[in-house]
């Protein structure tokens, strides 16, 4: 019996910088997590078994009590995306979880399945799981394995907590335990890690504002730099003044407190320490965005305190790639303040120098994202990575264009376009590439500044923010930007059945560790 433990977040007591703004409650996540267990038997609460809908009835032969499987399979002709339960009649009455593929399913759909087959059984409120595949032909062992690893997934999913401030519950069941087949192939290693990716992503993203504002992001960032070997540089209001990050110091201008600033972090495998990175990650980090002095109506600003999901994917991803100590050398820029309305608070009209030199006429000051983007992007740009892979919560055109189903990609190397694509079917966090053509550019001219922020109108504002992002990247330098429109979804989205999703770990790391994007990036050379 082998035994893997998930390599989750540890927790560290938080330093509260100002507890009269801020609970003393922990920013990261709680250590530990399910133990999960390569096994040949053993009773369980729950058995999770996904099939091919063709399948025949003796493919469940080797489960424990096959004549129930048998009946709940015969219950009805098997339909893909279709999820069956009963009770096993042993001591636990394991509840048995049958959930049936199609032959070609996607990474998505089985994904979707393992999330609907977890509310099934979230209702028992199991300690341990099982899950299996069955009934899959020997050609196809490749499938069942991804169907192993979204079951997987989906179940460490619904067992991390999200942050809750309600009292505790004494007796509230948890898993504790994940069952797998003992001769699986599947990468525990890497699964758990992905998955732990998400997670925490998740849970930087749920944060109340109140608790993770500019001084509480920036200490659970020191916090996870320390324990995963990460070199930091926090780069604060006064710093971003000498290097020119006038664009980013105009939407932090409205805080209360000069607190803002860009967390620079650097991963580097084994003895490698100097000379330009592989990749940088770039996030966008605004902890709470009121609209500014162009002031969001209520609904639009209840849940801004996710509009620094960008930034929890970048880190996270930063993070998983130490923890599986990745050949690559990574850094990770997290663009982190607040858009808040103020006296001081940037105005329409207003033209600031960024960064690279390049003048912006500012239009909306709810297009504050494209602005710390802009001068994050730039420093950046100054290490010369190979490549640069922007993550944020960009635009409501992204959202009405593909719903919170998909996320854009734009990229100023067209050549890489279906690669991206791809990266989103493998990691089921789907992806879809826009138009990235110059001619764009001149709905941003503009007869004061180099540059306008945005226009006045809504059309195609997810392409126009990209176009504006691009004047901020040496075109040397191959460039991916994801407008994350998946970052939230009522209902969750595929196996994550909470509405913050943690969209873009699973797709990151595809791009990166699977797809060897960095490959595709020399080839290009």
């Amino acid at each position: 019996m082998i035994r893997v433990s998930p390599p989750m977040v540890k927790q560290t007591p938080e330093r509260s910088a100002s507890p009269s703004r801020r609970s003393r409650l922990s920013l990261l996540p709680p250590a530990g997590g399910p133990e999960i267990v390569r096994s040949r038997g053993g009773e369980v609460d729950a058995l999770l078994v996904v099939m091919p809908e063709s399948a025949s009835p003796e493919s469940l032969a080797a489960l424990p009590e096959s004549l129930r499987w048998r009946d709940l399979l015969a219950r009805e002709r098997p339909r893909a995306g279709a999820v069956r339960t009963t009770a096993l009649a042993n001591r636990r009455q394991t509840l048995a979880v049958l959930g049936f593929l199609r032959p070609e399913a996607s990474s998505f759909e089985r994904l979707a399945l393992a999330g609907r087959m977890m509310k099934e059984t979230a209702a028992r409120g199991p300690r341990t799981i099982g899950v299996a595949t069955a009934g899959f032909p020997a050609r196809t062992q490749a499938a069942a394995q991804a169907a192993l690893e979204a079951l997987l997934a989906a179940v460490l999913a619904h067992a991390f907590e999200l942050p809750s401030y309600r009292a505790p519950s004494a007796d509230e069941p948890r898993i504790t335990r994940i069952q797998l087949p003992a001769d699986t192939p599947l990468d525990i290693q890497y699964a758990a890690t992905r998955a732990e990716g998400t997670n925490l992503a998740r849970w930087l993203t749920a944060l109340p504002p109140n608790i993770l504002d500019s001084r509480g992001y920036r200490s659970a960032v020191s916090q996870l730099a320390r324990r995963h070997g990460l070199e930091m540089t926090w780069l604060g209001e006064q710093a971003l003044r000498r290097a020119g990050a006038n664009a980013f110091l105009a939407v932090a201008a409205g805080n209360e407190s000069p607190a803002a600033g860009i967390a620079h972090l650097k991963y580097r495998p084994g003895r490698r320490r100097g000379g330009a990175p592989d990749l940088a990650l770039i996030g966008k980090g605004i902890l709470f965005d009121t609209g500014g002095v162009n002031v969001k109506p209520h609904r639009s600003m209840l849940d801004m305190h996710t509009d620094m999901g960008g930034s929890a994917v970048a880190l996270a991803t930063l993070v998983a790639l130490a923890r599986l100590r990745a050949p690559i050398a990574a850094d990770a820029w997290l663009a982190i303040t607040e858009n808040h309305i103020g006296p001081r608070a940037y105005r329409p009209q207003e033209v600031v120098r960024a960064a690279n030199g390049v003048t912006i006429q500012v239009i909306h000051t709810d297009a504050e994202g494209r602005m710390v983007l802009a001068d994050t992007l730039a420093l950046a740009a100054r290490t010369k990575p190979r490549l640069m892979l922007d993550f944020a919560t960009l635009t409501g055109a992204c959202v009405y264009s593909l719903t919170e189903r998909m996320s854009g990609v734009f990229t100023n190397r067209p050549t890489l376009a279906q690669r991206l694509v791809e990266a989103g079917r493998q990691s089921g966090e789907r992806v879809w590439t826009f138009p990235f053509d110059s001619d764009f550019d001149s709905d941003l001219e503009s007869k004061v500044a180099d540059v306008m922020q945005c226009t006045t109108e809504g059309k195609g504002d997810h392409i126009l923010a990209a176009r504006f992002l691009s004047r901020f990247v040496p075109e040397e330098i191959p460039w991916v930007h994801v407008d994350l429109s998946s970052a939230t979804r009522t209902g969750g989205l595929g196996h994550v059945n909470t509405e913050v999703t943690g969209f873009g770990v699973r797709y990151a790391l595809q791009l990166i560790m699977e797809e060897d994007i960095l490959r595709a990036v020399e080839a290009l050379k």
